[in-house]
């Protein structure tokens, strides 16, 4: 449990555009900052950060709240897990009790595979520094491969033992539960229930999630036999997917937002080497192909895209077909090739930073180009493998959904290929009339018919309007709740107390915004006047929501609208009298309006004269209510 006075002392220090600008790429709008949301595949931004308020909304999504929830919703985090990653950006500490064995059954499975990772990394690190094994093989294999001890520990590098037993003992020992420790991936189970290690004599590539936690690893044996297989990575887990995951990542996103670039590697030792030369926007996909979902982490951060691939010009064919979906996805993409017999590793510990820096700045090609120019070579004079060429590279400009870079491409591509651009631009538009007809037939084939008995049921009347209205007077506590009334005949008191004083006979049917009320009623009860920051941070994740739904908006009124356009905005704050009241009169009207069609309905049914004349009463003084509230709401709003 971590103390209120330390939630508090983290929450001061943390700025919400510092810590959502780690994982979004954010660009200042007016008072707000925006960009693509990191839940939702999206082109258009529409995941806005409020720093006066202190909120994040994504309006793709749908998803909100504060710094807290970002970081619970991106990451998965517990509210304590995200407190704790805040306190340790920040440097705050946090006192906890340490947990038995018995305690660790109550995380959450999710949770309890990231302990059982992370406390495997430190086993593996303290292994290869602290160990007599780990020295003389692993150590020394990676001072041998040029890593310092400063790279070792930023990426907590390390060595498994080559026993059977050695992290699988140690961590039953421990308290670390059979069920994470083997679907993790770091332990194997025998036929007859044992465990053995997954990662035996192998040196150790821990693998970081976005937000720096280790939720997989790579092994690389140091044998020679080839009948062991070179590296044994993590298996798919509720931690680990590959295809989400970039190796380096957590260590680049940085750099990548200040160079506006991310530099594309195959493996571990490229990321390491290149990193370590001072060039640390890298990644790698870790021996993958590329999927989608990388390729939209990197979009966060970067629309450049540079592949840095080694001399091996079979593996570059096989992967220029996979490389469009870079293009679809709106990114830009530049190849650089480098000399046989070299990789980004040895060529960067051979020149060193500044020789590889040239070499990328002489050599990078706009990935169009650079596969027009290696399928030529490839089709020679055959004019038949000639028009296929053609048609790849118009398939790969197809996919690129910025018109007027593509029409660049095809402009450049015609004269590589020695073709009319017209016929180019022929074919591209034919491609893309296929390709529209084809979703168009997708859509259509998911196109679930009607039920037709469906339409038979009796319409649903739906409490939109009261939900709406009920909103309403949340908002208005929310934005205007702790002003001071200076109304003709009301002062001294605040609006939040007066509106739950005037709603004191009104029954919310929304749950939420029921909850919320019963909430605001209790602290001003208790002499506290909540704020939107109390609700911000509410436990109730429904509360949270629908605040940040309430205060957040997508757009915000350019200063200079009326200057030029002359068209005058009403501002509800101008008349705060009419405002408030009319929100508290219409929801009453609202209710008053159900009231009497529940009467209606009860006064068509056959009654004794007794009933009838006491529902006929009652219904006369609703009306008599309906119409005071409709004089006084139209008094007050004209007035």
């Amino acid at each position: 449990m971590i103390q209120k006075s330390t939630i508090d002392r983290i929450m001061e220090a943390t700025d919400i555009v510092e810590v959502i600008g780690e994982f979004v790429q954010l660009k200042k709008r007016g008072a707000n900052y925006v960009g693509l949301s990191p839940f939702a595949n999206e082109r258009t931004p529409s995941f806005t950060v409020s720093p006066a308020k202190g909120i994040f909304k994504d309006f793709s999504s749908g998803k909100g709240g504060s710094v807290v929830t970002f970081l619970m919703e991106l990451e998965k985090f517990s509210y304590p897990e995200a407190l704790k990653w805040l306190a340790k950006k920040y440097g705050i500490e946090v006192e906890e009790t340490v947990e038995a064995v018995e305690n660790r059954e109550e995380e959450n499975h999710r949770e309890s595979l990231m302990i059982v990772t992370g406390y495997a990394a430190k086993f593996f690190h303290e292994a290869l520094l602290e160990t007599e094994e780990g020295k003389s093989i692993g150590l020394s294999y990676f001072k041998e491969r040029g890593f310092t001890s400063d790279t070792i520990t930023k990426f907590e590098l390390g060595y498994s033992p080559d026993q059977w037993e050695a992290f699988t003992g140690r961590a039953l020992q421990d308290g670390y539960q059979q069920e994470f420790l083997e679907e993790s991936g770091l332990s194997v189970k025998r036929d007859n229930g044992s465990l053995y290690d997954r990662y035996r004599g192998r040196v150790m590539f821990p693998i970081h999630s976005f937000t720096g936690r280790v939720i997989a690893f790579g092994g690389r044996t140091l044998k020679s036999d080839k009948n062991v297989p070179k590296y044994v990575n993590s298996p798919e887990s509720e931690i680990y997917h590959k295809s989400n995951v970039l190796y380096g990542l957590y260590f680049a996103k940085k750099a990548i937002r200040e160079e506006d670039n991310c530099f594309l590697v195959e493996g571990y030792a490229d990321v390491l080497s290149v990193h370590q030369a001072g060039i640390e926007n890298v990644v790698a996909s870790s021996g993958t192909s590329l999927t989608v979902e990388q390729i939209r982490l990197i979009g966060r951060f970067t629309k450049n895209i540079t592949i840095l691939y080694d001399g091996d010009a079979a593996g570059i064919k096989a992967s220029l077909r996979g490389l469009d979906m870079i293009l679809e996805e709106g990114l830009n993409v530049k190849v650089v090739l480098f000399p046989d017999g070299h990789d980004p590793d040895s060529y960067v510990r051979t020149f060193g930073t500044n020789g590889f820096k040239k070499h990328i700045e002489d050599n990078k090609k706009d990935f169009i180009l650079y596969k027009t120019d290696i399928l030529l070579k490839e089709a020679g004079t055959d004019p038949i493998k000639k028009a296929d060429v053609i048609r790849e590279i118009v398939e790969s400009v197809a996919k690129i959904p910025d018109s007027i870079k593509a029409s660049v491409f095809i402009k450049e591509c015609s004269y590589l290929l020695q073709i009319d651009e017209r016929a180019l631009l022929s074919e591209l538009n034919k491609m893309r009339l296929a390709k529209a007809k084809k979703d168009s037939q997708q859509m259509i084939s998911r196109h679930v018919p009607v039920d037709e008995t469906l339409l038979e049921e009796p319409p649903v009347r739906e409490a939109k309007d009261d939900a709406s209205q009920e909103k309403e007077i949340i908002r208005l506590l929310l934005l205007y709740g702790n002003r001071v009334i200076d109304w003709d005949g009301i002062a001294n008191t605040y609006i939040g107390p007066f509106m739950i004083a005037e709603l004191s006979d009104v029954e919310f049917e929304n749950s939420t915004c029921k909850s919320f009320i019963d909430i605001y009623r209790k602290e001003v009860e208790n002499g506290v006047l909540p704020e939107e920051q109390h609700f911000i941070h509410y436990p109730d994740k429904e509360i949270v929501d629908l605040t940040v739904t309430l205060i957040a908006t997508k757009y915000t009124l350019s200063e200079n609208w009326y200057e030029m356009h002359k068209i005058l905005v009403p501002d509800e704050q101008v008349n705060m009298k009419a405002t408030i009241l009319g929100a508290i009169f219409h929801l009453k009207k609202q209710k008053v309006g159900k009231i009497l069609e529940t009467l209606r309905s009860e006064l068509q049914k056959t009654l004794g004269e007794a009933d009838q004349e006491i529902l006929l009463n009652q219904y006369m003084h609703m009306k008599r209510v309906e119409k005071t509230i409709s004089d006084y709401l139209g008094s007050v709003i004209l007035k």
